[in-house]
């Protein structure tokens, strides 16, 4: 018997709005214990997710370029204080999650088997996806739950039954 997506699901799902700032995400993420968030529009429709790494990767960007290596290094420390400076006026308005977001939102269904939404996520390099009954979201498969089908020994047996 193959295993589905509501099987495994997290059913509970802790999003956040678009408009709340880069800080107060972060301090909700780590509230929580977890590296990610669907995001949230005014009317409550999902519009993207945000991860730790969005604000890792907006962190390192405001610090760092690939370009600077073509530069002398007279330019790369005029492009680091120029850097410096953008990223210390950037401060002063706040982030948003909408700013630093993945706008594209990747479902399954809740009867999709897991492994179709094992090979999905390994294709699109995912951590998390979300699952949909009747268009609307019902649950997250995240990297965790994706490791019950390797602890819980009945979900493991039904998986390779069906080879």
């Amino acid at each position: 018997m193959t295993v589905l997506a509501f099987e495994i699901m997290t059913p509970t799902i802790k999003a956040v709005p678009q408009s709340w700032t880069m800080d107060r995400l972060a301090r909700f993420l780590t509230d929580n214990e977890i590296t990610g968030s669907p995001v949230t529009d005014e009317d409550g429709d999902i519009v993207g997710i945000v991860t730790l790494k969005d604000i890792t990767e907006f962190r390192w960007n405001a610090h760092r370029s690939g370009a600077d290596a073509s530069l002398t290094s007279e330019e790369q420390e005029e492009a680091r204080r120029l850097r410096m400076v953008i990223f210390q006026e950037m401060g002063k308005v706040p982030v948003e999650v909408r700013d630093i977001m993945t706008p594209s939102v990747l479902s399954v269904d809740e009867q999709t088997p897991v492994r179709d939404i094992a090979d999905i996520m390994m294709r699109e390099h995912l951590h998390r996806i979300f699952v949909t009954r009747d268009s609307k979201i019902t649950g997250i498969i995240t990297t965790y739950d994706m490791l019950k089908l390797i602890s819980d020994t009945a979900l493991t047996q039904r998986c390779t039954g069906n080879d």
